[in-house]
């Protein structure tokens, strides 16, 4: 009437190549599943089999630094076009300024997804201030840190533009000499690969 729990005894005494065989397969399926994300860990950690070509033109900020560590105080919650001034926002930095308006307006439909912003250690001189509130009207202003900026920002003491996600982390830096086409297909393609802002 009952069948029997335990297979026979016959059954359970498997040959040595059998089992042999079911152990290498036990490897050989932990080494797939295990090995990739070992492999990639090292590669980050070791900085070994990087790939020589990129995507980007800027200089990649993957080091979880937020704009806080630039001296900045800012509750913006969109992609942001940040200009760094640590001295007084002479040529290259008005240019940066400039660009960075440039930007947002090449942007197109994407444009309300970015903002475009001045941090400066020092106050605009007073036909330059004219300037940026005559034909400037969205630019967002704020106050640099100087001896938070300089411990953070790892820059000359020249002005640079930053790409800020919405969250406030730092993800591309670009110093004055930069080409705006350049800047903007780095823009775009982190528009286009983000689901956030």
């Amino acid at each position: 009437m009952g069948t029997a729990i335990n297979p026979p005894e016959s059954a359970r005494a498997l040959p040595p190549s059998t089992r042999r065989r079911g152990r290498l397969q036990l490897v050989l399926i932990l080494l797939l599943t295990v090995g990739p994300m070992v492999l990639a860990t090292g590669m980050y950690k070791l900085k070994f089999w990087l790939p020589e070509s990129r995507s980007y033109h800027g200089e990649l900020l993957g080091n979880g630094q937020s704009r806080a560590a630039l001296g900045v105080t800012a509750d913006e919650q969109r992609w942001q076009l940040l200009v760094t001034a640590p001295q007084a926002c002479a040529a290259d930095c008005q240019q940066l300024v400039y660009l960075a308006r440039q930007l947002q307006i090449g942007l197109g439909r994407d444009a309300s997804r970015a903002s475009h912003g001045l941090a400066s250690a020092q106050p605009v001189d007073g036909a330059y201030a004219a300037k940026l509130q005559s034909e400037y009207p969205q630019l967002q202003r704020y106050t640099l840190d100087l001896p938070t900026y300089t411990q953070g920002a790892e820059g000359n003491g020249a002005a640079q533009l930053w790409i800020i996600d919405p969250h406030g982390n730092l993800v591309l830096r670009y110093g004055p000499g930069v080409i705006g086409k350049d800047v903007l297909n780095d823009l775009r393609l982190l528009l286009k690969l983000s689901n956030i802002g």
